[in-house]
């Protein structure tokens, strides 16, 4: 445990970002699971809405600094590919 009172802040600082992106990540991970189930499913609007929604987690997540802006393209390249005929 540290003894710095700046340091104490940083190691609840710490917890409290790892506990949210914790959670963002898993998010991520259910809207792409919900997507690859519509695909199953081929309804075209089901599909476009998962798509739509994974797509905004996905900026979401970059935004806030989660997710690297090179992985967002390259699962919204995935998906895209996933969504043509």
């Amino acid at each position: 445990m540290a003894n710095i009172k700046s340091k104490k802040k940083h190691i609840k600082q710490t917890i409290k970002r790892t506990a949210r992106n914790r959670h963002i990540k898993s998010n991520l991970k259910t809207l792409r699971k919900n997507f690859e189930i519509s695909i199953e499913d081929k309804k075209k609007e089901k599909i476009e809405k998962a798509v739509a929604i994974y797509h905004s987690a996905l900026d979401k997540a970059v935004k806030r600094g989660v997710v690297h802006k090179n992985k967002a393209t390259r699962h919204k390249k995935y998906i895209s590919k996933k969504t043509l005929p």
